[in-house]
């Protein structure tokens, strides 16, 4: 019976803005040690643990930690954590593997490369034959030294994120397999400097991210390929060497490797124009969106908490309130004072605030509304589907403040958007809505698609842009697309 040690610290950063993640930030999320990880049902974590039981294998339970994107971890949560997972690591011992759920584009202001930091721990503690697999968000910023300190790192299939649990099921059998002797891993991952939001990254449909990954997963019934993964990197981190492309792992054969994956990330830069969205300002979206027949969603992107914002831009909001005399319209803002007068009012009090841009102020300046309280809660929700699925989360002391017919959540914290769980646990309806506000870059799809009848892209301030035209890197260095149109004899970064 192989005994394998399973842990985790899970999250996504930007270092373009948002708020410091201190631990408190993980206990209203998931936050599990020894036994309790054992529970766990679903997610990546889920899913490892039935494959693993299902294996034969005895599970050692480290740390389980995850939470919503943010800022980087502050050095005390990041030391915090790390301490704990490898003091748990070492009791552990001796150990036949290790599996570490991770995201790929975290870090900490003690540790910019947070994963590779972490795997590098691991190794160091569990020595050098000690098979590590790791999984990762297609997301990730993949460094070479979470490749070098891996044996195995593999990466959802799907955005929007479907697939968590059934890649905890493929980490896990990868890492039976090879303590089986079944296969022996090599990897290589091939990069171009191809920086873009999500905004067409989706893997179904026609979007170009779609295609990449098809041609991207089609060589995984080669022989000897073990797994393909590919990766639009988090374009919010201000990292050397960030880029996108894919992740080859051949069975004993780095030249296999290489080669699947040199030739994909070729594909991926010649496909670079397609990732770039189309945009509107928020004036231009709402007056286009009025002349539409039937709903229509104003996404604003760069306020995006599941990419690390801190949801407080009132820039379409004020949008809203410039045109006058706006019709029913759903909009989000995370402002804790606000929120806390509001529950000082009570249902039916009148108050005038200002709102927004106090989390995170480098994006814009507050807006003075005056509006009636017409809901309160405590701001718990429960995802349903996708990565934290079935897990309760909290948006803290929340607030529907109604300025005429704009109907504003204002929320305590920063939470994930998976579909409308906020709008809903707030009894806010958005069928009955004209126009409605969702700050991320992708998972609206599946909330809204076949209710709206026109999707608008906002260009607006804030640490999750649309575009990456106008990102400011001081540690990214040229030349990266789209700054840079063309790089004349680009070859592709070859990891390790």
């Amino acid at each position: 019976m192989p005994r394998v040690a399973l842990g985790s610290i899970l999250t996504e950063c930007n270092q373009l803005g948002g708020l410091p993640i201190e631990i408190t930030w993980f206990e209203r999320y998931d936050l599990y040690r020894g036994e309790a990880i054992l529970q766990v049902g679903s997610g990546v974590v889920g899913g490892m643990l039935q494959a693993l039981r299902g294996g034969g294998a005895e599970v050692a339970p480290l740390l389980y930690a995850s939470t919503c994107p943010g800022g980087p971890l502050t050095a005390a949560c990041y030391t915090q954590l790390k301490t704990e997972l490898l003091d748990r690591l070492r009791r552990a011992l001796p150990l036949d593997g290790v599996l570490l759920p991770l995201h790929g584009s975290a870090a900490a202001e003690n540790a910019l490369d947070l994963e590779g930091d972490l795997i590098g721990a691991v190794r160091q503690v569990v020595g050098p034959t000690v098979p590590i697999v790791a999984t990762l968000d297609l997301h990730a910023h993949v460094t070479a030294d979470m490749v070098r300190g891996a044996d195995a790192l593999l990466a959802w299939e799907t955005y929007p994120h479907r697939d968590a649990f059934s890649t905890g099921e493929r980490g896990a059998r990868l890492l039976l397999d090879i303590l089986a002797g079944r296969c022996r891993p090599t990897m290589a991952m091939a990069k171009v400097p191809v920086l873009t939001s999500a905004i067409h990254g989706s893997t179904e449909g026609d979007d170009p991210f779609a295609h990449l990954m098809h041609l991207t997963k089609s060589h995984e019934g080669q022989a000897g390929v073990l797994s393909t993964s590919l990766f639009l990197v988090h374009p919010y981190l201000d990292q050397p060497g960030m880029g996108s492309g894919p992740l080859v792992i051949t069975d004993h054969n780095m030249e296999q490797a290489v080669g699947i994956a040199r030739r994909i990330a070729e594909q991926y830069w010649a496909r670079r124009f397609e990732l770039e969205p189309e945009l509107f300002t928020p004036d231009e979206a709402v007056a286009q969106g009025l002349r539409v027949d039937g709903p229509v969603l104003l996404v604003e992107a760069s306020d995006c908490c599941g990419g690390g914002a801190a949801g407080d831009s009132v820039a379409t909001l004020t949008a809203l309130l410039r045109a006058g005399v706006p019709p029913p319209s759903l909009v989000p803002v995370v402002d804790p004072a606000v929120a806390a007068a509001c529950h000082q009012a009570g249902v039916g009090g009148t108050l005038t605030v200002p709102l927004g841009h106090r989390r995170d102020p480098r994006w814009g300046q507050p807006v003075t509304v005056t509006g009636r309280v017409t809901r309160l809660s405590d701001g718990r929700f429960r995802y349903v589907g996708g990565v934290w699925d079935s897990v309760e989360s909290s948006m803290g002391p929340a607030a529907v403040l109604s300025l005429g017919a704009v109907q504003v959540l204002v929320a305590s914290h920063g939470t994930y958007d998976w579909m409308d769980e906020q709008y809903r646990a707030m009894q806010l309806d958005p069928s009955e809505a004209k126009l409605i506000v969702a700050k991320n870059p992708m998972n609206y799809r599946m909330a809204y698609s076949s209710l709206v009848k026109r999707t608008f892209i906002l260009d607006t301030p804030g640490p999750t842009p649309p575009t990456l035209r106008h990102v400011q890197y001081r540690n990214l260095q040229r030349p990266y697309f789209p700054l840079d149109e063309e790089i004349p004899g680009l070859a592709p970064t070859i990891l390790p």
